[in-house]
Protein backbone atom coordinates (compact mmCIF):
# COMPACT_ATOMS: atom_id res chain seq x y z
CA UNK A 1 0.00 0.00 0.00
CA UNK A 2 1.62 3.19 -1.02
CA UNK A 3 1.26 6.06 1.24
CA UNK A 4 1.39 9.55 0.16
CA UNK A 5 3.07 12.79 1.93
CA UNK A 6 1.85 15.99 1.42
CA UNK A 7 4.00 18.74 1.87
CA UNK A 8 2.84 21.85 2.62
CA UNK A 9 5.88 24.28 3.25
CA UNK A 10 9.53 24.05 3.13
CA UNK A 11 11.93 26.25 5.03
CA UNK A 12 15.36 26.84 4.62
CA UNK A 13 16.55 26.80 8.30
CA UNK A 14 20.00 26.80 7.61
CA UNK A 15 21.79 28.10 10.72
CA UNK A 16 18.99 29.35 12.64
CA UNK A 17 18.35 26.27 15.30
CA UNK A 18 21.77 25.99 16.17
CA UNK A 19 22.24 29.63 16.66
CA UNK A 20 18.87 29.60 18.82
CA UNK A 21 19.78 26.50 20.94
CA UNK A 22 22.75 28.27 21.77
CA UNK A 23 21.18 31.20 22.66
CA UNK A 24 18.79 29.45 24.58
CA UNK A 25 21.21 27.67 26.60
CA UNK A 26 22.46 31.21 27.85
CA UNK A 27 19.38 32.07 29.12
CA UNK A 28 18.83 35.13 27.14
CA UNK A 29 15.17 35.32 26.43
CA UNK A 30 14.57 34.31 30.44
CA UNK A 31 16.93 36.85 31.67
CA UNK A 32 15.73 39.74 29.58
CA UNK A 33 12.47 39.05 30.71
CA UNK A 34 12.65 38.85 34.41
CA UNK A 35 14.80 42.58 34.00
CA UNK A 36 12.74 44.20 31.42
CA UNK A 37 8.97 43.66 32.26
CA UNK A 38 6.65 44.95 29.94
CA UNK A 39 3.69 46.69 30.54
CA UNK A 40 -0.06 44.64 30.87
CA UNK A 41 -0.72 45.57 27.11
CA UNK A 42 1.79 43.97 25.42
CA UNK A 43 0.58 41.12 23.47
CA UNK A 44 2.22 38.46 21.37
CA UNK A 45 6.14 36.89 22.31
CA UNK A 46 7.60 37.97 25.12
CA UNK A 47 10.23 40.74 24.74
CA UNK A 48 12.94 38.30 25.69
CA UNK A 49 11.82 36.14 22.65
CA UNK A 50 11.29 38.54 19.91
CA UNK A 51 15.21 39.66 20.90
CA UNK A 52 16.34 36.09 20.97
CA UNK A 53 14.81 36.01 17.44
CA UNK A 54 16.18 38.98 16.21
CA UNK A 55 19.63 37.96 17.56
CA UNK A 56 19.61 35.22 15.60
CA UNK A 57 18.85 37.17 12.31
CA UNK A 58 21.82 39.91 13.36
CA UNK A 59 23.65 36.79 13.65
CA UNK A 60 22.72 34.22 10.80
CA UNK A 61 21.93 37.59 8.07
CA UNK A 62 24.88 39.97 9.72
CA UNK A 63 22.45 42.48 8.95
CA UNK A 64 20.95 44.58 12.21
CA UNK A 65 18.44 46.41 9.99
CA UNK A 66 15.11 46.72 11.45
CA UNK A 67 13.11 46.75 8.53
CA UNK A 68 14.29 43.40 6.90
CA UNK A 69 13.54 41.00 9.65
CA UNK A 70 9.98 40.41 9.40
CA UNK A 71 9.99 39.16 5.45
CA UNK A 72 13.00 36.74 7.14
CA UNK A 73 10.75 35.86 10.06
CA UNK A 74 7.97 35.21 7.36
CA UNK A 75 9.98 32.57 5.46
CA UNK A 76 10.86 30.83 8.43
CA UNK A 77 7.90 30.66 10.66
CA UNK A 78 7.68 26.73 11.58
CA UNK A 79 11.54 26.68 12.10
CA UNK A 80 11.18 29.39 14.61
CA UNK A 81 7.79 28.47 15.99
CA UNK A 82 9.57 25.19 17.07
CA UNK A 83 12.59 26.61 18.33
CA UNK A 84 11.71 28.90 20.30
CA UNK A 85 8.93 26.52 21.64
CA UNK A 86 5.71 28.69 21.02
CA UNK A 87 2.80 28.28 18.91
CA UNK A 88 1.76 31.86 18.55
CA UNK A 89 4.37 33.11 16.31
CA UNK A 90 3.23 35.96 13.73
CA UNK A 91 6.08 37.43 11.12
CA UNK A 92 4.13 40.49 12.61
CA UNK A 93 6.08 39.67 16.57
CA UNK A 94 9.46 41.08 14.33
CA UNK A 95 7.69 44.12 12.44
CA UNK A 96 10.04 47.40 12.92
CA UNK A 97 7.65 48.71 15.23
CA UNK A 98 7.97 45.84 17.50
CA UNK A 99 11.50 45.91 17.30
CA UNK A 100 11.94 49.80 18.20
CA UNK A 101 9.47 48.99 21.04
CA UNK A 102 12.33 46.47 22.26
CA UNK A 103 15.24 48.87 21.33
CA UNK A 104 13.31 51.45 23.48
CA UNK A 105 12.68 49.20 26.59
CA UNK A 106 16.19 47.68 26.21
CA UNK A 107 17.87 51.20 26.53
CA UNK A 108 15.23 53.17 29.08
CA UNK A 109 16.92 51.85 32.44
CA UNK A 110 21.08 51.94 32.66
CA UNK A 111 20.65 50.29 36.54
CA UNK A 112 18.48 47.56 35.02
CA UNK A 113 20.61 47.00 32.07
CA UNK A 114 23.92 46.92 34.40
CA UNK A 115 21.82 44.11 36.61
CA UNK A 116 20.86 42.26 33.47
CA UNK A 117 24.74 42.48 32.17
CA UNK A 118 26.05 41.21 35.40
CA UNK A 119 23.51 38.18 35.53
CA UNK A 120 24.00 37.48 31.83
CA UNK A 121 28.01 37.08 32.31
CA UNK A 122 27.84 34.89 35.07
CA UNK A 123 25.45 32.48 32.86
CA UNK A 124 28.23 32.57 29.80
CA UNK A 125 30.94 31.39 32.66
CA UNK A 126 28.91 28.60 33.76
CA UNK A 127 27.83 27.65 30.20
CA UNK A 128 31.28 27.59 28.65
CA UNK A 129 33.22 26.85 31.83
CA UNK A 130 35.57 29.80 31.55
CA UNK A 131 38.32 30.59 33.90
CA UNK A 132 38.42 33.96 34.56
CA UNK A 133 41.95 35.36 35.04
CA UNK A 134 42.99 38.36 32.69
CA UNK A 135 40.31 40.89 31.45
CA UNK A 136 41.50 43.36 29.01
CA UNK A 137 39.81 47.08 28.80
CA UNK A 138 40.26 49.73 25.77
CA UNK A 139 38.36 52.26 24.51
CA UNK A 140 37.50 53.45 21.38
CA UNK A 141 35.34 55.69 19.22
CA UNK A 142 32.75 55.63 16.15
CA UNK A 143 32.15 58.49 14.00
CA UNK A 144 28.94 59.64 12.38
CA UNK A 145 27.97 62.51 10.25
CA UNK A 146 24.33 62.85 12.30
CA UNK A 147 23.47 66.53 13.22
CA UNK A 148 24.84 67.08 17.02
CA UNK A 149 22.38 67.69 19.82
CA UNK A 150 21.94 68.48 22.74
CA UNK A 151 22.48 66.16 25.39
CA UNK A 152 23.01 63.32 22.74
CA UNK A 153 25.43 60.74 21.76
CA UNK A 154 26.99 62.33 19.32
CA UNK A 155 29.25 64.99 20.04
CA UNK A 156 32.70 66.93 19.08
CA UNK A 157 35.62 65.60 20.51
CA UNK A 158 39.27 64.08 19.74
CA UNK A 159 39.19 61.74 17.17
CA UNK A 160 41.50 59.73 17.01
CA UNK A 161 40.62 58.78 13.11
CA UNK A 162 42.06 62.36 12.97
CA UNK A 163 38.26 63.82 12.28
CA UNK A 164 37.40 66.25 14.51
CA UNK A 165 34.96 67.87 12.48
CA UNK A 166 32.73 64.80 12.74
CA UNK A 167 30.79 64.02 15.70
CA UNK A 168 31.75 61.09 17.78
CA UNK A 169 30.48 58.69 20.30
CA UNK A 170 32.96 56.42 22.32
CA UNK A 171 32.65 53.05 23.44
CA UNK A 172 34.65 51.46 26.50
CA UNK A 173 34.43 47.60 26.64
CA UNK A 174 36.20 45.05 28.68
CA UNK A 175 36.47 41.45 27.43
CA UNK A 176 37.90 38.36 28.90
CA UNK A 177 41.53 37.48 27.90
CA UNK A 178 42.37 35.45 25.92
CA UNK A 179 38.98 34.51 24.67
CA UNK A 180 37.64 38.30 24.05
CA UNK A 181 34.20 37.47 25.20
CA UNK A 182 32.85 40.81 26.36
CA UNK A 183 32.35 41.65 29.67
CA UNK A 184 30.65 44.45 29.98
CA UNK A 185 30.18 47.75 27.59
CA UNK A 186 29.97 51.19 28.29
CA UNK A 187 28.64 53.66 25.20
CA UNK A 188 29.46 57.29 26.17
CA UNK A 189 29.28 60.93 24.28
CA UNK A 190 32.16 61.44 22.64
CA UNK A 191 33.56 64.38 24.14
CA UNK A 192 34.29 62.65 27.02
CA UNK A 193 37.48 61.82 28.52
CA UNK A 194 39.04 57.99 28.45
CA UNK A 195 40.50 58.10 32.11
CA UNK A 196 37.32 58.33 34.10
CA UNK A 197 35.59 55.18 31.56
CA UNK A 198 37.95 52.42 33.55
CA UNK A 199 37.05 52.29 36.98
CA UNK A 200 33.27 51.95 36.12
CA UNK A 201 33.92 49.32 33.93
CA UNK A 202 35.55 47.12 36.42
CA UNK A 203 33.60 48.00 39.41
CA UNK A 204 30.51 46.48 36.22
CA UNK A 205 33.25 43.39 35.61
CA UNK A 206 33.95 42.82 39.10
CA UNK A 207 29.75 42.63 39.86
CA UNK A 208 29.80 40.63 37.34
CA UNK A 209 32.61 37.34 37.82
CA UNK A 210 32.18 38.26 41.61
CA UNK A 211 35.81 37.62 42.56
CA UNK A 212 38.88 39.96 42.56
CA UNK A 213 42.57 38.38 41.62
CA UNK A 214 42.57 39.43 38.52
CA UNK A 215 44.76 41.26 35.97
CA UNK A 216 43.26 44.01 34.01
CA UNK A 217 45.19 44.94 31.10
CA UNK A 218 44.73 48.37 29.16
CA UNK A 219 46.64 51.26 27.61
CA UNK A 220 48.15 54.28 29.26
CA UNK A 221 45.01 55.56 29.70
CA UNK A 222 43.99 53.23 32.24
CA UNK A 223 47.14 54.09 34.17
CA UNK A 224 45.68 57.14 36.22
CA UNK A 225 46.62 56.98 39.71
CA UNK A 226 42.95 56.76 40.60
CA UNK A 227 42.43 53.48 37.96
CA UNK A 228 45.40 52.11 40.01
CA UNK A 229 44.51 52.49 43.21
CA UNK A 230 41.16 51.13 42.98
CA UNK A 231 42.96 48.10 41.83
CA UNK A 232 45.19 47.73 44.36
CA UNK A 233 42.22 48.53 47.05
CA UNK A 234 40.07 45.69 45.22
CA UNK A 235 43.45 42.89 45.63
CA UNK A 236 43.34 43.47 41.47
CA UNK A 237 46.04 43.69 39.62
CA UNK A 238 46.87 45.94 37.04
CA UNK A 239 49.13 45.43 33.55
CA UNK A 240 49.14 48.66 31.94
CA UNK A 241 52.19 51.64 30.13
CA UNK A 242 52.91 54.54 32.54
CA UNK A 243 52.25 58.03 30.24
CA UNK A 244 54.79 60.85 30.55
CA UNK A 245 52.11 62.25 33.01
CA UNK A 246 52.46 59.43 35.31
CA UNK A 247 56.38 58.53 34.08
CA UNK A 248 57.59 62.23 33.99
CA UNK A 249 61.06 62.57 32.02
CA UNK A 250 63.09 63.43 34.81
CA UNK A 251 62.28 60.57 36.84
CA UNK A 252 62.59 57.70 33.84
CA UNK A 253 66.46 59.40 33.13
CA UNK A 254 66.71 58.90 36.99
CA UNK A 255 65.75 55.09 36.27
CA UNK A 256 68.29 55.08 33.15
CA UNK A 257 71.23 56.39 35.06
CA UNK A 258 72.53 53.37 36.78
CA UNK A 259 71.86 51.47 33.08
CA UNK A 260 74.10 54.13 31.32
CA UNK A 261 76.62 53.70 34.17
CA UNK A 262 76.92 50.32 34.24
CA UNK A 263 75.43 49.60 37.69
CA UNK A 264 72.40 48.45 36.62
CA UNK A 265 72.41 44.76 35.09
CA UNK A 266 69.75 44.05 32.12
CA UNK A 267 67.92 41.32 32.02
CA UNK A 268 67.13 39.57 28.58
CA UNK A 269 63.55 39.10 27.44
CA UNK A 270 63.16 36.27 25.09
CA UNK A 271 59.57 35.40 22.99
CA UNK A 272 58.45 31.66 23.97
CA UNK A 273 58.90 29.27 21.08
CA UNK A 274 56.17 28.72 19.25
CA UNK A 275 56.84 24.72 17.99
CA UNK A 276 59.65 22.71 20.08
CA UNK A 277 61.91 23.45 16.77
CA UNK A 278 61.48 26.49 17.00
CA UNK A 279 64.90 28.82 19.23
CA UNK A 280 63.72 31.24 21.94
CA UNK A 281 63.88 34.99 20.26
CA UNK A 282 65.63 37.98 22.35
CA UNK A 283 63.15 40.89 21.62
CA UNK A 284 64.17 43.11 24.58
CA UNK A 285 66.64 44.12 27.44
CA UNK A 286 65.17 45.36 30.90
CA UNK A 287 64.84 45.71 34.49
CA UNK A 288 62.22 46.01 37.07
CA UNK A 289 61.74 48.58 40.04
CA UNK A 290 59.48 48.16 43.58
CA UNK A 291 57.86 51.35 44.17
CA UNK A 292 55.46 52.34 47.18
CA UNK A 293 52.24 54.25 45.93
CA UNK A 294 49.82 56.27 48.40
CA UNK A 295 47.03 58.53 47.56
CA UNK A 296 44.04 59.17 49.10
CA UNK A 297 40.71 57.40 47.06
CA UNK A 298 37.03 58.23 48.91
CA UNK A 299 38.28 59.65 52.02
CA UNK A 300 40.57 56.48 52.79
CA UNK A 301 44.24 56.65 52.32
CA UNK A 302 45.48 53.84 50.21
CA UNK A 303 48.98 52.13 50.20
CA UNK A 304 50.27 49.70 47.72
CA UNK A 305 53.48 48.52 46.03
CA UNK A 306 53.85 49.10 42.37
CA UNK A 307 56.37 46.72 40.32
CA UNK A 308 57.57 48.66 37.29
CA UNK A 309 58.88 47.08 34.32
CA UNK A 310 61.88 49.43 32.55
CA UNK A 311 62.10 47.87 28.83
CA UNK A 312 63.86 48.43 25.48
CA UNK A 313 62.69 46.74 23.10
CA UNK A 314 65.61 45.78 20.25
CA UNK A 315 63.20 46.22 17.09
CA UNK A 316 62.29 49.66 18.32
CA UNK A 317 65.65 50.72 19.03
CA UNK A 318 67.06 49.52 16.08
CA UNK A 319 64.25 51.77 14.30
CA UNK A 320 65.11 54.50 16.75
CA UNK A 321 68.22 54.47 15.64
CA UNK A 322 67.68 54.98 11.98
CA UNK A 323 65.58 57.37 12.15
CA UNK A 324 68.25 59.35 13.66
CA UNK A 325 70.60 58.57 11.24
CA UNK A 326 68.26 60.05 8.64
CA UNK A 327 68.02 62.68 11.00
CA UNK A 328 71.54 63.66 11.18
CA UNK A 329 72.47 63.21 7.61
CA UNK A 330 69.59 65.68 6.68
CA UNK A 331 71.08 68.02 9.15
CA UNK A 332 73.79 67.88 8.09
CA UNK A 333 73.26 68.16 4.40
CA UNK A 334 70.98 71.46 5.12
CA UNK A 335 74.27 72.98 7.05
CA UNK A 336 76.85 72.25 4.47
CA UNK A 337 74.34 73.98 2.07
CA UNK A 338 74.11 77.00 4.23
CA UNK A 339 77.01 78.89 2.38
CA UNK A 340 77.73 77.53 -0.92
CA UNK A 341 78.68 79.71 -3.70
CA UNK A 342 76.21 80.43 -6.53
CA UNK A 343 74.04 82.97 -8.14
CA UNK A 344 71.21 84.28 -6.19
CA UNK A 345 72.58 83.50 -3.09
CA UNK A 346 72.89 85.21 -0.01
CA UNK A 347 76.08 85.33 2.26
CA UNK A 348 75.46 84.51 5.79
CA UNK A 349 77.70 86.16 8.41
CA UNK A 350 78.70 84.43 11.56
CA UNK A 351 75.34 85.67 13.50
CA UNK A 352 73.03 84.66 10.65
CA UNK A 353 74.55 81.31 10.08
CA UNK A 354 74.42 80.64 13.72
CA UNK A 355 70.58 81.28 14.06
CA UNK A 356 70.53 79.33 10.64
CA UNK A 357 71.89 76.10 11.98
CA UNK A 358 69.99 76.63 15.07
CA UNK A 359 67.06 76.16 13.69
CA UNK A 360 67.92 73.29 11.57
CA UNK A 361 69.13 71.22 14.65
CA UNK A 362 65.60 72.57 16.04
CA UNK A 363 63.96 71.05 12.92
CA UNK A 364 65.68 67.82 13.12
CA UNK A 365 65.30 67.60 16.90
CA UNK A 366 68.93 67.46 17.44
CA UNK A 367 69.71 70.05 19.40
CA UNK A 368 72.50 69.00 21.72
CA UNK A 369 73.24 66.04 19.75
CA UNK A 370 75.25 67.44 15.89
CA UNK A 371 78.13 69.56 17.40
CA UNK A 372 78.94 72.27 14.33
CA UNK A 373 82.20 74.53 14.71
Amino acid sequence: METSLNITKIERSDDIPLLLAQIQKMDVAALLDEYFPTHGNWQGLSLGTVAVGWLAYILSEGDHRLNSVQGWAAGLLMTLAICLKTVSLRDLDFSDDRLCLVLDHLGRDDAAWESYESKQIATLLRVYDLKARRVRIDSTTAKSYVAVTEGGLFQFGHSKEHRPDLPQLKINMAVLDPLGLPLSTTIVSGECADDPLYVPEIRKVQASLGQHGLLYVGDCKMAALGTRAYLAAHADYYLCPLPAVQMPAAELLALLEPVWAGTQALIPVHRAPETALDQPEHIANGFSCNVTLKTEQGGESIKWQEQRLVVQSLKHAIAQKKALDARLEKAEQAIKALNQHGRGRKRLDEEELRAAVASILKRYDLVGLLAVG
